[in-house]
């Protein structure tokens, strides 16, 4: 079970280049229901994703470079390239800070998950957070793989 929310930003935080991150690529063999595959680093994954918006099933299953390379020339819409930031907050989150590349640049967005559903609702996100956007599909991987120009 995937339970998060989303947001726009009104800043980056300070010092961002001190966090650690990963480089990812992933793209969609099909968004209903979301069957996603990604490279995070050098690791491969395929991945299922029930509908929801904050609160979803997700299953991850291990993929071999070969697998993911084969996959990937399968998926529809453009493939996400995206830098995420991961940002301790204060006693138990991480936020999990996307910067978008290519066709999707200049768009960050911000991901907080948590052990349940109240614990989200009853979070208090930081200053530099700009628009919860947890409600919005438009925000949504799966929907951003279909960005036209």
């Amino acid at each position: 079970m995937e339970i998060e929310r989303k947001f726009l930003l009104k800043s980056l935080p300070d010092h961002l280049d001190s966090f650690p991150f990963h480089t990812i690529e992933q793209g969609y063999l099909c968004t209903d229901p979301v069957v996603r595959i990604r490279r995070q680093d050098e690791e491969y994954y395929l991945t299922y994703k029930s509908k929801g918006l904050m609160v979803r099933e997700e299953y991850n299953l291990p993929l071999t470079r070969d697998a993911y390379c084969h996959l990937r020339s399968k998926t529809d819409g453009i493939l996400i390239s995206k830098k995420r930031y991961l940002i301790p907050l204060p006693p138990r989150y991480t936020i999990e800070l996307d910067i978008f590349e290519g066709k999707l640049a200049p768009l960050v967005l911000a991901e907080v998950e948590f052990a349940t559903e109240e614990e989200a609702n009853h979070f208090v996100p930081p200053e530099w957070f700009g628009e919860d956007v947890t409600y919005s599909d438009k925000y949504h991987n799966s929907t951003l793989s279909r960005f036209t120009d």
